[in-house]
């Protein structure tokens, strides 16, 4: 202590060119920071679960088939449909299961699509469940 005895007591330095730091920006200097950006973004996504598509087998296709044909005859009386699809993920491999509840506009069995009233479009491919009044003949 002795060393710094004679400056010790002299006044705090203030630069008369440059203005002092707010306290605010003193702070953000000792703040912690992300070393490895996008990180823990990377690690959500890695945990992020998701669901793998369900092989029908060739009689839930049929049944499946049977409904669509339904569908395209009845067409005029504008059926309310549950319709349950699988939707990849676009980042990963796998997806969900949706359920899109509406009326049909199309079903186009060439480009394998259904629209519906809303605008939009569900790949007949992708669809594991449709049920809805209209089917009840056939149960």
């Amino acid at each position: 202590m002795e060393k710094y005895r004679e400056i010790i007591d002299l006044p705090h330095h203030v630069s008369k060119t440059r203005p002092q730091m707010p306290m605010s920006d003193r702070a953000a200097q000792f703040a912690p920071f992300a070393a490895l950006t996008g990180y823990d973004a990377a690690i959500k996504e890695t945990v992020r679960l998701t669901d793998e598509r369900i092989e029908l087998d060739e009689e839930a296709l049929t049944a499946l088939d049977m409904k669509y044909q339904l569908l395209m005859d009845a067409l005029d009386d504008k059926p309310e449909v549950t319709i349950t699809y699988f939707q990849p993920d676009e980042r990963k491999a796998g997806g969900k299961y949706v359920s899109a509840v509406g009326t049909v506009k199309k079903v186009d069995d060439f480009e394998r699509r259904i629209t519906m009233q809303d605008g939009s479009k569900i790949p007949m491919d992708d669809v594991l469940i449709i049920d809805g009044e209209i089917f009840s003949s056939l149960e």
